[in-house]
This record gives C-alpha cells, sequence and structure tokens, in this order.
C-alpha cells in the first residue's frame, strides 16, 4: 500500500506564547525566489502535543511563501476548538475531532451557517507511556496494570502485577506518582479512551479529556509540563505525545499475546484497521480508533490530531492562504518534514486523496 504522510498545523505561537517564526527563516535559503502569489497571516490555535512537528511545517511553509505569516498557539485541543468556535482563528488542531453532538452547523462564527466543517486526521502519532525511574529503560504492561496505575489503585512499582510482567528487572520498593495533564487535554483523551476500551473493568470512567481529581496524582499543564514533571521526579509514570519523550523510560503496551512498543508504523496500523465514525459529513474524516485491536504489530495508545476549517467562509479574506496551508501540510514534502521532525506515522494514500478533494473544495 502506498503512503502520505499527514502531519497538522505547524505553528508559531500568536501574542503571548512561544514565537516560532524565526525556525522558518533560519530553515530557508538565503534569497531563494518562491514565485509564490499567497501573502498576509494565518491564524490558527489547538494541541500542544504536536509541538517538534509545528515549528518545522512553518519553517516549510513560510519559506515556500516569503509574504505568508502563520501563527499558531498551542493553547491545547479543547482551547482550540473554543477559539475557533468564536471565530478567533481560520484553522484549529485538535487532539480529538468534535463530538457529533458538540456539531451546531450554525455555531461557527467564521463559517457561512449551514455549510458544515473540514476535520481531516493530520497528524497520526503514539502517546508514549513516559516514566522516570533509575537503572529502567523499558517495562512491560498490559491494559488493566496501566489503568490500576492512573486510577490509583496500584501504588508500588514492586506491585505483583507489575513484576508478574517483567522477568529480570529489578524494581525497586518505591512509591509510583502518576503525572496527568492538569489541563483540558486531547492526549488525556485519547490516552483515556485507550484504558476505557482496552481495561474497561479497571478504568470506568470512560474517555475524558479532564482528569478525575478522586483518582489523585500530580498534574502539569500541557504536554510540556507534563514531560518536566516526569523528567524532574522519581517514581513517576504519565503520557505524552511520542516526539516528546527524549530519553525517559518508555512502556511496551501488550496487544494480545505480544508487547508492542510505541513506533510510527505501529500506529499507522492500528489506524488501518480502524473504520470511520458513522453519521458524520461528506468533509469529517473522524475515525473511531480499535483501542481493543488484538491485530498483531498495532500499537493502540496512539493520537490522531485533526485539522479543522470551515467548508465555507464568512470572508474570503483568508480562503486561499487556508487551502494553500492545508494543501502543503498533506503534500508529500510537508509530510516528509513532518516525520523527520517529530516521528509521525503514515496513513493511507486513500485518506490522503479524500482530504484534498475536501481542500480544494473550500470556498
Amino acid at each position: 500500500m502506498n503512503f502520505k504522510r499527514l502531519g497538522t498545523i505547524g505553528a508559531i505561537a500568536i501574542a503571548g506564547t512561544i514565537l516560532l517564526s524565526s525556525c522558518a527563516a533560519a530553515s530557508g535559503t538565503e534569497g531563494e525566489a518562491t514565485g509564490s502569489d499567497l501573502t498576509g497571516t494565518l491564524v490558527g490555535a489547538g494541541a500542544s502535543s504536536q509541538q517538534s512537528a509545528q515549528e518545522a511545517w512553518v519553517a516549510g511553509f513560510q519559506t515556500a511563501n516569503e509574504n505568508v505569516t502563520v501563527e499558531y498557539d498551542p493553547i491545547g485541543s479543547g482551547g482550540g476548538r473554543d477559539t475557533f468556535i468564536g471565530g478567533g482563528s481560520q484553522f484549529a488542531g485538535s487532539d480529538r475531532a468534535f463530538k457529533s453532538e458538540e456539531i451546531d452547523e450554525d455555531n461557527f462564527a467564521s463559517c457561512v451557517p449551514g455549510t458544515g466543517i473540514l476535520e481531516i486526521p493530520a497528524y497520526i502519532s503514539p502517546i508514549a507511556i513516559i516514566f522516570k525511574l533509575d537503572g529502567v529503560d523499558s517495562l512491560n504492561l498490559d491494559a488493566d496494570t496501566i489503568a490500576g496505575i492512573f486510577n490509583g489503585t496500584i501504588t508500588k512499582w514492586n506491585d505483583a502485577a507489575i513484576v508478574s510482567q517483567n522477568d529480570g528487572v529489578e524494581l525497586p520498593d518505591l512509591g509510583i506518582t502518576p503525572v496527568h495533564r492538569a489541563d483540558d487535554s486531547g492526549t488525556t483523551a485519547n490516552f483515556t479512551d485507550y484504558l476505557s476500551a482496552a481495561a474497561p473493568s479497571v478504568w470506568t470512567v470512560g474517555s475524558i479529556e479532564t482528569w478525575p481529581t478522586e483518582f489523585g496524582g500530580e498534574g502539569a499543564p500541557q504536554t510540556s509540563g507534563l514531560v518536566d514533571a516526569v523528567t524532574n521526579g522519581t517514581g513517576t509514570i504519565g503520557y505524552a505525545d511520542a516526539s516528546r519523550a527524549g530519553d525517559l523510560g518508555t512502556v511496551a503496551v501488550k496487544v494480545g499475546d505480544e508487547y508492542v512498543p510505541y513506533s510510527p508504523e505501529a500506529a499507522a496500523a492500528i489506524v488501518d484497521v480502524s473504520p470511520f465514525a458513522e453519521g458524520r459529513g461528506e468533509t469529517d474524516f473522524a475515525v473511531e480508533l480499535d483501542r481493543a485491536s488484538d491485530e498483531s504489530g498495532v500499537y493502540p495508545v496512539v493520537l490522531i490530531s485533526y485539522l479543522i476549517a470551515c467548508n465555507e467562509y464568512v470572508s474570503s479574506e483568508n480562503v486561499d492562504l487556508v487551502k494553500g496551508y492545508l494543501s502543503y501540510i498533506i503534500s508529500d514534502e510537508g509530510q516528509n518534514t513532518a516525520a523527520e521532525s517529530a516521528g509521525s506515522a503514515p496513513i493511507s494514500s486513500t485518506l490522503f486523496d479524500k482530504a484534498q478533494a475536501a481542500v480544494d473544495a473550500i470556498k
């Protein structure tokens, strides 16, 4: 099967956030003529999970379009969706699609009422379960054990449930400190969706973006804050986009009879065995991930970040910018850049064709 690598929105932060536009200048060839007719400023907001890829996409697009500025505020998925609904951005990035009940075709300020929205699964990445434990680089864990750690019922690293899956690993008599996102998070929604599907008897609160306070643990804001909290702790464990795992220990997740470490290929495999959600509009490509799959070689703890835009904008001022930018993201050049910078996973060429047709139809 041929694949396109789809990545989500490139990003520089708008006022009050990290300015990334310097990355674009650094990546270009000095004095290179682009021949682009695009001009103006494109504003987006949303998921913080794919920051590594965001820098690369902004760099590539602005290098090819010298008169364009792309601004992206990585305020988190919930904040990005709210900003888009309110008309504060021309596009959004979200680690989950809008739920069907959240979509009101008259509810998006930038969109012509009744024309609906476009949702493209533009960035696929494994969510790494990361931990900080001296002398241990990797662990094997099944879904029930992971759920027990994060709901607070498994509290020690030498608990029998962990020891039994890790022969030969010296596990200390040390308390576990689970770290979760303190803000509403699409990464949390994807992680808990996995726990709900694969360990329903242990994780009983379903797929949620806001962490249950009754489960305790340590909260940290956004992806960078969670990774810092795990890195700076001892006996800590958390979850984050795999591009941010760094040198931390990581978990191989039990699927069927095998333990599968995260990888772009394994993340792509779970998407390929999963169907599109039913009851969606023609340009809404939300995927129903089969988190409980027993298929060999799939990694089910994965997030899909969606690119969200209007099918038809109230103002035509930035339509060409939106179409140009989204087209760049799903191009071979854009996807190869994202894969190199953030380890994003490939998805099928069939979805690329659907996405490109939808982008071309934006007006």
